[in-house]
Order: C-alpha cells, then sequence, then structure tokens
C-alpha cells in the first residue's frame, strides 16, 4: 500500500527570522539578511557579505535551547551542551518542527518515527577550530571531536532527543541536499517504511578555508556591491555575479495520511513527489539537460500535468552561469514563453544556505501557498529572460495550488519536488 504524504510540521532558524513567524513575516515584507559578515579572519579575508546568523553565539544558542518545551526539554542540556555551533542552531528548528506537527502529545510509536539530515561536511568551521587549537599538541585533542566531526553526529543527537527510534541517516547532495533528503523522506513514508519522517536541513558552517576556496573558484558575488551588501544577491538579474554565502537551519515534519488522519493533524501542504538526476559530471557547471529531466520526472513522478504548476521556487542562486541554464530548462520544459508560471528565488533574501537550502526552500513554497502571496525578486532590476514570468522585486497575491521547487549542485545533482497547497 503506497501513501500520501503530508507536511504537518515545520521550524526554522535563519538570518531573517529564528522560527517560522518571523521568516513569514520577513519574506512578505522584503526583508533580507545578507549584510556584511562578522567574522576574524585578517584585513585581507575577501569574503565580506554574507547571511550570517547574527546575536547568536554558542552560549545565546544554549539559552534559547533550555527554553524547549515539554518532554524535550529535560534532554535538550545533555545531548547540545558542548556540540558544534552548527548542530546547536540546528536543535532549534527541529524542537519548534516537532512542537508544531505536536509530536509530543501524539501517539506515534518511536520505532514507526525516522529521521534524515541532509548534507555533508556540515561543520567544517569546527574540525578548523579543533586543528588551531591543537595543532601544537595533537595528543590532547578532545576525544568528543571523534563523534562531533561526523555528520552522522546530526543524527544521533537529534534522534535521542526526539527519542526516536526508526531509520536515521544523512544524505549527501551539495547544494541539493535538502532536496534529497525530502524525498528520501518522502520515499520512506510513502513505501510503509515509517509513519513519521523528520526531515532536516542543518547549518552550513564554513570555515574559511571553503569560503576562499569558492572565492578563488569565481562562484561567490558581492565584488561589485562591495558598499552595498543588501544589492549583492541577485537571482535572474543581469548584474548577477555569483552565489552568497547563507547560514540556516530548517526542519520538516513529513506525516503519512492515515497517521496524520489518525491524530487529526494539521495539514500544511502534501508532497507529491520529486526526482533526482545526475548529469555524469563532477564539476561545477550546470547541465540544462539534467535540469530538464529533473524537472520533467518530478512532474511524472507526482502524477500530473505540467499545466497544473503555478510557481516556481527557483535554484537561482546569483551565478550568470546557473540562472542562465535554469530558465532555459524551464522554457524547455514548460514552453517557451512560460508566462502563466510565477518564478522567484528565496535564496535573494536568505543567501545561499548550500546543504539547508532545499528543506528553507520548500519552507518558503508552503508558507508562500498557505498565505496567499508570493514573495519578491530581491534586486531584479534586469531580468535575464524577458519571456519568463519573473515575480517582481515586492510581493505578489497569489493563490498557488501546486508548485515546484528545485536545487541544484555541483557533481551534477540536480533535484526537484513538487508540493500542492494543504487541505
Amino acid at each position: 500500500m503506497e501513501h500520501r504524504v503530508y507536511i504537518t510540521g515545520m521550524g526554522i532558524l535563519s538570518s531573517i527570522g529564528k522560527n517560522i513567524n518571523e521568516f513569514t513575516s520577513s519574506l512578505a515584507n522584503g526583508n533580507s539578511g545578507i549584510d556584511w559578515m562578522d567574522l576574524d579572519y585578517g584585513e585581507d579575508f575577501p569574503v565580506r557579505i554574507g547571511a550570517q546568523l547574527k546575536g547568536l553565539s554558542t552560549r545565546t544558542l544554549m539559552d534559547e535551547l533550555q527554553n524547549a518545551p515539554g518532554k524535550i526539554a529535560a534532554r535538550v542540556k545533555k545531548v547540545s551542551a558542548r556540540a558544534p555551533y552548527s548542530l546547536q542552531a540546528t536543535l532549534l528548528p527541529v524542537i519548534e518542527a516537532w512542537h508544531d506537527a505536536d509530536l509530543d502529545a501524539a501517539a506515534v510509536e518511536p520505532d514507526k518515527i525516522s529521521l534524515v539530515v541532509a548534507g555533508s561536511n556540515i561543520s567544517q568551521q569546527y574540525q578548523y577550530s579543533i586543528y588551531k587549537k591543537y595543532a601544537g599538541s595533537l595528543q590532547y585533542v578532545t576525544p568528543s571531536y571523534t563523534l562531533h566531526f561526523m555528520d552522522t553526529d546530526q543524527v544521533g543527537t537529534i534522534t535521542e532527543l526526539l527519542n526516536i527510534h526508526g531509520e536515521g541517516l544523512s544524505v549527501g547532495g551539495a547544494s541539493a541536499g535538502g532536496n534529497v533528503a525530502l524525498i528520501k523522506g518522502f520515499q520512506a513514508i510513502k513505501f510503509g517504511i515509517c509513519d513519521v519522517c523528520i526531515v532536516v536541513g542543518p547549518l552550513t558552517d564554513l570555515s574559511p578555508l571553503e569560503l576562499q576556496g569558492f572565492y578563488n573558484l569565481g562562484a561567490l558575488g558581492g565584488k561589485n556591491f562591495h558598499n552595498n551588501p543588501s544589492k549583492a544577491c541577485r537571482p535572474f538579474d543581469k548584474s548577477h555575479e555569483g552565489f552568497i554565502y547563507g547560514q540556516a537551519a530548517g526542519c520538516v515534519v513529513l506525516e503519512s495520511d492515515q497517521s496524520a488522519s489518525k491524530r487529526n493533524a494539521r495539514v500544511y501542504a502534501q508532497l507529491l513527489g520529486g526526482s533526482i538526476v545526475c548529469a555524469g559530471n563532477h564539476l561545477s557547471d550546470p547541465s540544462e539537460d539534467a535540469e530538464v529531466k529533473a524537472m520533467t520526472n518530478a512532474i511524472e513522478n507526482a502524477n500530473i500535468h505540467r499545466s497544473e504548476i503555478q510557481y516556481i521556487n527557483a535554484h537561482a542562486t546569483s551565478t550568470p552561469m546557473g540562472d542562465m541554464a535554469e530558465a532555459s530548462a524551464i522554457k524547455r520544459v514548460f514552453g517557451q514563453t512560460p508566462d502563466k508560471i510565477w518564478i522567484n528565488a528565496t535564496k535573494g533574501f536568505t543567501g545561499h544556505c548550500l546543504y539547508s537550502a532545499g528543506v528553507i526552500e520548500a519552507i518558503a513554497t508552503v508558507i508562500q501557498m498557505n498565505k496567499g502571496f508570493l514573495h519578491g525578486n530581491k534586486n531584479l532590476y534586469e531580468p535575464i529572460d524577458s519571456s519568463c514570468r519573473f515575480c517582481g522585486r515586492s510581493l505578489e497575491h497569489a493563490e498557488i495550488n501546486i508548485a515546484m521547487s528545485n536545487s541544484f549542485a555541483f557533481g551534477g545533482i540536480n533535484t526537484s519536488i513538487i508540493i500542492k497547497r494543504g487541505m
């Protein structure tokens, strides 16, 4: 028996809101989280602009976590006290989503709840800081480092926090990791492996090594807007020059129709399907053909017609090659003048949140569908393609029933998911 898959809970921590309500308000009001970053890597360090979590140190995160309500409160200090920053930050939206879905009070057996964590190489800054601290005396490296440097530390910690005893795993996928996790969670519920799946997009905490590497690759933007950071991320605009690093963590609770009905859960949306397509390429350049295949496969998997899609939350990183390839791929899938489909890019507000991007943008898509608006395309002054129906720079009122959200990644990984508005 195949099950329908519902979204029954959401949580977020981002540069534009530390919970769903704040995030929703920022999207509606056009508030950007992109600004100067607080970094201590020397005056010559070239990466200065990003969508950073400001005012949230390890200490303030612990204060927030210890305010957790319900049964979780007793466990949160034990699992998070010495955890890396990325994990501490990720636990906040996990707790929010868990309570949003009312799972503390739910009679869902622990072995029928699963967990999928998106991404790999999640805590690079933690590893960098440990190396700096112990470089001259490696024999004193803290034993806990052995657990924390593994991405599965997120899996173990979250399953302990939430008392999850079903399947638990982390999935790679680079910038498409969030969508990969959502698709794997969707499959687990659809085919009866679990009743509930917690899908987590963790905060990607990069060190100066990764930031410098992206800069040297020419992938980062901000060079022409170094005096005006909020203008630096420009998806689909002719002045785009590269992606802007963003920090955010998100969590989505997926649940079978049977489980949601049994406990009378609120349903935000239905995840209809998704697709993962590899381009057979280990480099960073986009593949228009693979993007087309990911979108068409997702439509087929969702068992809908392409004409039913009214809105696309685009991958749109603000890189010239990436934006052009995606716009062209959309036209190949939906017709050369896709003027009936709204297109916007949440990265204009949040920056590119890397492994969590797919989860963050799925949440943004569900919020917009339920609230009856589409957020603007921040900094879209000269669209790269006049035949596409890009949202303007400010909010558009729209009733969206079915949407697509794209995430594409280095290494030729291309994903697309299809979401239907809740009942």
